[in-house]
């Protein structure tokens, strides 16, 4: 009786830059897709939320953080703004030509900085102990792609500065190898206490261990769990050197994340690249400095010549951690290896790919290939992990990888539509080994909406529009793809087989 209705802190919104006809749904040429594009641009009018006025004005009534900005939420039972989903809801805000949507997202973050000194997981005081990975710099850097608007950059710049310095002042640790220490980021939330979101869970599953200490310890590895985005996974498991066991051997802040120090790199190239443009070279010298320094460090701890890929880092047990998942070519997305030799990571990372066997999923790629019930392991596929995959491929402008890029989009795409045209609804999450199957496992049902998955899709449908089709098509006189279909699933997907086919051939031709 004595708490207001959820979603009460709202007034009734519409957001004024929406527009019918975004130009990207003339780059759409089949028409199921386009309509289906206009039906997805359509859900940001739905997932829009402003805040009342006396959330401002009587801010202890309120567990939501004031920003003075309408906000695009996730959807479903998120009702707030959450760090990472927004910087693919920016970007598909501005496919979608809703730059004034996506400028007043950004800017609701930079107060959020000004105020807390760094962006916390999502828009509850609750999430105020813990951030997300961060995407501040990159959501500026995509906004300013679009709109040149250098007067923005020139008013914030102090704050995205600011944001950095959180994360290398309370994130950072020191590892030794090879008799020379590196600096690299990790999550680490030790904050006391279950998270209050989920207090009740947190306690209930804390009963297992003896001690108060221990209990916290266990309460810290939750809330940095959550801090990565991946809440919750095996990834962050640590049971005798290995990703086995369950929530009790969460670890995750003694793991060092191969996206998380890619991101960090990313952020001060940015920062450099931004005070260039403002002609602040001091800053620009000390920020391309630290990103040279970071690059340094993922290639002599993440990166392993003989895996072919950038890997975790076990620092208990002072070892990589040799399991799959989307974000171990994540550097290619954000450049963070040596460009001038990228023929040669190109040539490893194929190997890799090739190796893990993750085409044989018709619908995406898993998450990881453990099997745990934890909604961040297989079989669930999540539109962030699509997008750094496709991307980090993408970015390195090499034929080939742009062709291998080009079919897990096609897939993922074809999923999402299919899931959508049998249920009418966009997913949080997806199955990676049904075609048009929606995620499960973890904590609460699969949610409804959804922010970073229309996101997703509208840059894909973007980019790849003039050659996408809902399913395969098989036309007069047209080459058929050869080869068998892989079939340790049992799956038959002919887009399964071209990207097994595509990999050999480029082993082939690298050889």
């Amino acid at each position: 009786e004595t708490f207001d209705p959820a979603g009460s802190e709202f007034v009734d919104y519409e957001p004024e830059d929406w527009i019918q006809k975004p130009a990207f749904l003339e780059k759409v040429l089949n028409p199921d897709l386009r309509q289906w594009g206009s039906q997805l641009n359509l859900l940001w009018k739905f997932l829009g939320r402003k805040m009342k006025d006396d959330v401002k004005v009587n801010p202890e009534k309120y567990s939501i953080i004031y920003v003075p900005h309408p906000v695009i939420v996730p959807g479903g039972r998120f009702r707030e703004f959450y760090y990472w989903d927004s910087y693919w809801i920016i970007r598909g805000l501005l496919y979608s030509q809703m730059y004034s949507t996506a400028r007043g997202m950004i800017h609701n973050f930079v107060t959020i900085v000004d105020q807390y000194g760094f962006i916390p997981n999502g828009g509850r005081i609750y999430y105020a102990m813990r951030s997300q990975p961060p995407l501040l710099a990159p959501m500026v850097k995509s906004y300013l792609d679009v709109t040149h608007d250098l007067q923005f950059l020139k008013d914030n710049i102090h704050t995205l500065e600011k944001e950095f310095e959180f994360w290398m002042m309370n994130r950072t640790t020191q590892i030794e190898k090879d008799g020379h220490t590196y600096t690299l980021a990790r999550y680490n939330d030790q904050s006391r206490g279950p998270r209050p979101e989920s207090y009740r869970e947190d306690y209930s599953s804390a009963q297992s261990f003896r001690t108060e200490g221990e209990k916290e310890i266990y309460y810290g590895e939750l809330k940095t769990a959550a801090e990565s985005g991946w809440d919750f996974s095996s990834r962050w498991f640590v049971l005798n050197g290995t990703n086995k066991g369950n929530l009790t051997n969460l670890k995750g802040s003694s793991i060092i994340p191969v996206e998380l120090n890619a991101i960090i790199y990313w952020n001060a190239k940015l920062l450099a690249e931004f005070n260039k443009e403002l002609g602040m070279t001091d800053k620009q010298i000390k920020y391309t400095e630290i990103a040279e320094q970071w690059l340094e460090a993922v290639t002599k701890v993440l990166w392993h010549e003989e895996v072919g890929a950038w890997l975790d880092y076990d620092i208990i047990n002072e070892k990589k951690r040799d399991y799959f998942y989307p974000t171990n070519i994540s550097p290619l997305w954000t450049n963070c290896y040596d460009t001038d030799k990228k023929t040669y990571f190109i040539s490893k990372i194929m190997k890799y790919l090739e190796k893990t066997n993750i085409d044989v999923n018709q619908a995406g790629v898993p998450t990881t290939l453990e099997h745990s019930g934890e909604q961040w392991d297989y079989p669930n596929a999540w539109p962030p992990l699509q997008y750094i995959l496709i991307m980090s491929l993408d970015t390195t402008g090499d034929e080939w990888c742009r062709e291998i890029a080009y079919e897990f989009a096609e897939r993922w795409v074809r999923s999402n539509y299919k899931a959508y045209n049998e249920t009418n609804a966009m997913y949080e999450k997806y199955d990676a080994t049904v075609l048009g199957g929606h995620g499960g496992g973890g904590e609460y049902e699969v949610q409804l909406g959804f922010g970073w998955t229309n996101g997703v899709i509208i840059e894909l449908l973007d980019k790849y529009g003039h050659k996408l089709t809902p399913e395969q098509q098989a036309t007069a006189g047209s080459e058929p793809h050869t080869g068998a279909s892989i079939s340790a699933s049992g799956f038959s997907s002919s887009s399964v087989s071209t990207i097994t086919q595509l990999l050999t051939a480029i082993l082939a031709l690298l050889a």
